[in-house]
């Protein structure tokens, strides 16, 4: 077993023509990439979405696995150490804060790393408490887990790491999901900890704002006919001023551009009506329609007789956006699948239209069927791994179209259009769980259109977009909003609620 190598100061990062491919996959990840990250270097690395970024990041973790789980070539070393030996020197802090909370209570989730390198027991509980102290994640250490917020689960995630005191600090999109509140409880957290320690940190992160005080290098990643490639490396001004159009233009979310404006571009592209070019409104074919779903003093929660979020009324027309907003840990993602049928009510009720309901068992969605709601409410759910179900991308988008049992040609015809609008037709034959975090949204989103849902429930449908697939994403739910689709979209993203015109329900408010 290789020792841990954890309090020797901070890390060197190298990558030496460095490549990954997964096992299922054709094209390489990345490929070909070389950089040099000094210790001490606070570094935001920058991309289009699928360009390398995560899995880059996930080398430097020693995270990837070995020849079984996919081609590596070239080097990636810590401390001139193969990273996938360098136990200890490098923590990371992932997007979805769920998918690394493992322990029951706050003190031994933190607790964890430090047990698995080995570290003697007297001193573990030591580490913790100067780990909550230092990230100011002020709670017992008996706390339950499932009782923080997002931010304090990022919280806790950056607490896991720091005290394991490891020489480098990967974050791979750690604010994507958060509230404006959330996003400065874990820059914040991030400084203090770095200011402490003076570890190595590379952030990935696609809006950028919050850490430009923070970080003092960009490094920026772009395929090429050769692989993948540094396209921009220097000082942040620099980078993001003098190459601004450039980058942007490729994908990046560049400071003063406005994206938004660019996905109301390509939705007028479409030459349909504008409501209010001169207010900068997105084009309207229609003012909204129908009456489909209704919630009547509705009150929602995840247990049984455990309320989160309510009372709340709302009336849901077709062609409209309801933009559900409010901090994290308000009930938000609840209320969405609660009036998606797929939680009971605590109290109150959701009903139906009889032009929504059409021939389905009773006016609650959450006694419809899955094939009855197939057609009526589409759900995307905030994590894209919960919802994903084949080995391939073309298989999960085909899986609603089919189980309406609608003819193999007009299946092929749904799939075939929606890999190409979400920019998925390279990665049809790879297996979704490879798909980078940005990809994964765009699969599920297409894989909730392909049965074409009249009303369409979106959790974080922009998370981990780059800006050029952020304007398109918005492009088409827009597109489906101004054909009849009711939308919900639940969501920290001012600017796509604003693009899309959103009617707001606030919650938690």
């Amino acid at each position: 077993m290789t020792p841990p190598t954890t309090g020797v100061g901070a890390a060197q990062l190298e990558a030496h023509g460095w490549g990954w491919r997964y096992a299922t996959r054709r094209r390489w990840a990345i490929r070909g990439t070389s950089l040099r990250i000094e210790p001490g270097e606070r570094v935001l690395l920058l991309g289009a979405s699928g360009s390398g970024k995560s899995t880059l990041l996930q080398g430097l973790g020693g995270v990837l696995g070995g020849a079984d789980e996919g081609d590596a070539e070239g080097a990636l070393l810590v401390d001139g150490i193969p990273a996938d030996h360098a136990r200890g020197r490098v923590g990371m802090v992932l997007q979805d804060p769920d998918t690394q909370t493992i322990l029951a209570r706050v003190g031994d989730d933190v607790a964890f790393g430090c047990e698995n390198l080995g570290v003697p027991r007297e001193e573990i509980w030591t580490r913790v408490d100067a780990a909550l102290a230092a990230v100011g994640l002020d709670v017992p250490p008996e706390r339950p887990t499932a009782a923080l917020s997002g931010g304090q689960k990022q919280r806790l995630a950056l607490a896991g790491v720091l005290a394991m005191r490891p020489g480098a600090i990967l974050l791979d999109e750690p604010t994507a999901n958060l509230d404006p509140a959330g996003v400065a409880e874990v820059r914040a957290a991030v400084g203090a900890v770095l200011e402490a320690t003076g570890a190595t940190l590379v952030v990935i992160e696609h809006r950028i704002e919050a850490w430009l005080g923070l970080i003092d290098r960009v490094i920026v990643l772009g395929a090429s006919e050769e692989g993948t490639e540094v396209i921009a490396d220097g000082a942040p001004h620099a980078v993001l001023t003098e190459r601004a159009e450039e980058l942007s233009a490729m994908g990046v979310w560049v400071p003063g551009i406005d994206v938004a404006a660019r996905a109301q571009g390509l939705v007028r592209a479409r030459e349909r009506p504008v409501a209010d070019e001169d207010a900068g409104d997105p084009p309207r074919t229609s003012l909204p329609g129908a009456e489909l779903l209704v919630a009547e003093g509705l009150v929602v929660g995840r247990a049984k007789g455990v309320a989160v979020a309510g009372p709340v009324a709302l009336t849901l027309h077709a062609g409209e956006v309801l933009g559900i907003t409010g901090p994290n840990g308000a009930g938000k993602s609840t209320l969405g699948l609660t009036l998606a049928g797929l939680l009971p009510a605590i109290a109150g009720r959701v009903r139906a239209s009889d032009a929504l309901r059409a021939g389905a068992a009773g006016a609650d969605p959450l006694a419809w069927s899955s094939r009855e709601l197939l057609t009526r409410i589409g759900t995307v759910l905030q994590s894209p791994e919960h919802q994903l179900l084949t080995s391939t991308v073309r298989d999960e988008l085909s899986v609603g179209p089919r189980a309406l049992r609608l003819p193999e040609d007009e299946v092929e015809a749904r799939v075939t259009g929606l890999l190409h609008r979400l920019r998925l037709d390279g990665l049809a034959a790879a297996n979704p769980y490879t798909l980078s975090g940005g990809e994964k949204r765009r699969l599920t989103v297409a894989a909730a259109l392909a049965t074409r849902p009249r009303v369409l429930v979106l959790d974080e449908p922009t998370f981990g977009q780059d800006a050029r697939t952020w304007a398109e994403l918005v492009a088409i739910i827009a597109e489906v909003r101004d054909e009849g689709t009711a939308v919900i979209a639940i969501s920290h993203d001012e600017d796509v609620l604003r693009a899309l015109d959103a009617r707001r329900c606030e919650v938690g408010s």
